[in-house]
């Protein structure tokens, strides 16, 4: 987590998620910390939850393989590959698979369905939002003084 994360967000998120209701938000990290393919692990609720940039957008998915509880945001991010035909192979969905680290079942980032039983078999998924801090206010604790240097001397001006 940054260590500059902001503690207020405004009300209007720049993004276009749906918040399910009851959801509390928890800031993750500042967008620019988190570039497209990569991902952020984080323990929310005594969760861990994997934070994806999927191509500029973010989802979330519980770390949880449903096979045998495999720490599943840890696999690698990797797309698909479809025939249509024989000898024809095209390479596809780039960045949006994951792979269990465990056992390689494989699983949309996106929505969070099993590549191979998408109607029987998910990981439970999580809204995201990318949010405008609240406009931050200085601090009135802190106390700042005038520095100077005036002939080779820093000088405070307490």
């Amino acid at each position: 987590m940054s260590s500059q994360s902001p503690q207020q967000f405004s009300q209007s998120p720049v993004g276009t998620a749906r918040r399910r209701a009851g959801a509390k938000p928890h800031p993750i990290c500042r967008v620019s910390e988190l570039p497209p393919g990569d991902r952020k692990i984080v323990e929310v609720r005594s969760r861990s939850i994997g934070v994806f940039n999927v191509h500029g957008e973010y989802y979330a998915l519980r770390s949880l393989c449903p096979h045998q509880g495999a720490p599943l945001c840890r696999g690698a991010i990797t797309g698909t590959a479809r025939s249509t035909g024989p000898g024809e192979i095209i390479w596809e969905r780039d960045g949006q698979i994951l792979r269990c680290p465990w056992h390689g079942w494989e699983f949309d980032i996106v929505t969070g369905r099993s590549v191979f039983n998408p109607h029987r078999l998910r990981v439970r998924t999580y809204d995201v939002t990318v949010e405008q801090p609240a406009q931050e206010e200085e601090d009135p604790s802190v106390e700042s003084f005038e520095v100077t240097v005036e002939d080779g001397w820093v000088v405070l001006h307490a």
